[in-house]
């Protein structure tokens, strides 16, 4: 049957297996040529935009992870509102007419915060996070009856584009739980999932013999060497079709290092490598998109390193949705193992370029005092409480102590940043990544400290560690026992109403932070927009309510982006939350995006 006259993934009745060598639909051999493109970290209304573009380059499957945190931030809870929507994300892939591959996990690492496990896990004790353990289990069976139904509805033999769903993630780097995986397997089954199931992880013998389970078909992750890599595959795995179910064609930075490339020419060399095998192949990734919010995960071997706002990850399609260098030299290496369209995407113009003076601002001080501020409340506690004790699982948090006198005060451990003040004056910082816990008191006095949460390791041992100031708190080596804890409510921040509250609001010049600073601007038609944070110290932005992300001055990144589709025609808004200080309070937007240095 040729190509234009296959079956979409629409048609029902149809079939997808596991074959002696190859992938099989409807009984016919078929190599899977996708890309990694998580719905979550793109904007809903550009995701027929960025899978369109998938096909253009010739790919025709669409490979996502689904995070477990993200849909359900409180145990009970299953969103799946506006970006969250996975049956609108995969009703798009079929439409497309591409297949898909769903990783609901529930652990996915994919730089995302806490590695897609919900923070509220990790409250109780006895539960054991990523082993057959009663509590852990019954978490997941709740997580995966909300899940399942929309992956099931969605299969190829109902009619859908799903045609494999992955069994947890690289497991075999983490543990060898056989009854665990095992588990996991009857849950999905018992939930629907008819399709072939699939493990993932790095082709070494010991984690593809810990990683995987009879019945469950293998693949490799790797990023070179694929002669190699698919020949230990192979090792372990003596029949059925050979995968790498993460190309690695880039990679991630985080805060105060290079932005990371790899050549195109490079990338491309191994990638023909790869298909000349006759291998199917997953892009990892295809496009990136960013971590908006207060998304993004960290990682901790020894040196904790939050990773930065974008998640462009040098893919061939870029953080805005452009083709790049990979791109065209991508498509030219499938074009000579897959047919690909004749049609080809056009590069945007550049986004347009103009300023917005930050001229309403506001303290964080002065706006918990406005009596219409929604940022939180004070609650007192005989301990120093942490953030995950208190429920609050994401961003940040102000304590506040009264000390007696000066002294060196110290904490067991920072998670992750901690501002000090006192009486409203600043004394220091103290920063995780430098393995700070101490610092002179000048005096006695009232001690606010602001506590920001960078991010949740999401990847080896230190996953669902509590965040906040972790005990024990001491002012020259005696106990700091009495403690009051404001956790500020991220969605919140950008309200303009707070930094109208007052008249004390009001200012020019430079801004002092922990502050809130915004301005007003229009725009004829809604387009993507890049935001210089050039000059700005550390903190968030947002767009019309919308958290673009974390900025900092550190970089390696010097711009948000800004998806077209938050944008109205006429009036928008921006809002900074900066913890540092602006000493130009302007908004720039700049004709591209500028993700850093790199090591080249």
């Amino acid at each position: 049957m040729s190509a234009s006259t296959q079956p979409g993934p629409s048609t029902p009745g149809r079939t997808f297996a596991i074959g002696e060598e190859d992938f099989l639909l409807d009984g016919e051999p078929f190599r899977i040529l996708s890309g990694a493109l998580h719905y979550f970290r793109v904007h809903p209304d550009l995701w027929a935009d960025r899978i369109h573009k998938a096909r253009l380059m010739g790919l025709n499957t669409i490979e996502t992870y689904v995070p477990w945190n993200e849909h359900s931030p409180v145990r009970g809870t299953f969103d799946t509102r506006a970006g969250l929507d996975l049956a609108r994300f995969l009703d798009l892939i079929a439409a497309e007419g591409l297949y898909a591959i769903v990783r609901p996990g529930p652990y996915i690492c994919a730089e995302w915060d806490n590695g897609g496990l919900p923070a509220w896990l990790f409250t109780n004790p006895e539960v054991g996070v990523r082993r057959n353990e009663p509590h852990y289990m019954e978490a997941i069976s709740e997580y995966f009856d909300a899940l399942l139904p929309i992956v099931a509805e969605r299969q190829i033999d109902r009619g859908g584009p799903v045609i494999l769903v992955q069994i947890e993630n690289e497991y075999g780097a983490y543990s060898d739980d056989k009854d665990y995986l095992a588990a996991l397997v009857e849950l999905n089954r018992s939930g629907g999932i008819t399709v072939p199931l699939t493990t993932i992880d790095q082709p070494t013998d010991q984690m593809l013999a810990d990683g995987g389970l009879p019945g469950l078909h293998k693949t490799a992750s790797f990023g070179s060497r694929a002669n190699e890599r698919l020949a230990t595959l192979r090792r372990h795995q003596p029949t059925g079709p050979l995968m790498c179910a993460e190309f690695w064609n880039g990679w991630f930075d985080f805060w105060g290092a290079h932005h990371h490339t790899t050549g195109a020419a490079e990338a491309a060399a191994e990638l023909d490598e790869l298909l000349a095998t006759g291998a199917s192949v997953n892009l990892y990734m295809f496009h990136g998109g960013t971590n908006f919010g207060l998304t993004n995960g960290a990682n901790d071997k020894g040196v904790y390193q939050p990773t930065v706002t974008s998640y462009d990850y040098d893919a061939p399609l870029t953080e805005s949705g452009e083709p790049g260098p990979k791109f065209w030299a991508f498509r030219d290496v499938i074009a000579k193992y897959a047919p690909v369209p004749d049609e080809v995407p056009t590069a945007s113009a550049p986004a347009p370029v103009f300023e917005v003076a930050l001229d309403r601002s506001i303290s964080l001080s002065d706006a918990l005092f406005s009596p219409s501020s929604k940022l939180g409340t004070w609650a007192g506690y005989d301990h120093l409480p942490t953030l995950d004790e208190i429920g609050h699982f994401r961003g940040f948090a102000l304590y506040r102590t009264t000390v007696g006198s000066g002294g060196v005060l110290s904490f067991g451990e920072v998670r992750d940043r901690a501002q000090v003040f006192l009486d409203g004056a600043p004394v220091g910082v103290l920063s995780r990544d430098h393995h700070d816990s101490a610092l002179t008191v000048p005096g006695a006095g009232v001690l606010e400290i602001l506590v920001e949460d960078q991010g949740r390791v999401n990847y080896g041992p230190r996953i669902g560690e509590d965040k906040g100031l972790i005990g024990p708190a001491l002012l020259d080596g005696e106990p700091l026992s009495a403690w009051e804890v404001l956790p500020l409510a991220v969605d919140a921040l950008p309200a303009e109403a707070s930094l109208d509250a007052d008249p004390r609001g009001a200012s020019a010049g430079s801004i002092a932070g922990p502050a809130f600073a915004g301005g007003s601007f229009d725009v004829d038609e809604p387009t993507d927009l890049f935001l210089s944070t050039v000059g700005w110290g550390k903190g968030n932005a947002f767009v019309n309510g919308f958290d673009l992300g974390r900025y900092w001055g550190r970089g390696p990144g010097e711009t948000l982006y800004v998806p077209g589709p938050l944008l109205r025609p006429g009036r928008n808004e921006i809002v900074v939350f900066e913890t540092l200080a602006i000493a130009d309070p302007v908004a720039r937007f700049v004709a591209a995006p500028e993700l850093g240095h790199t090591d080249f």
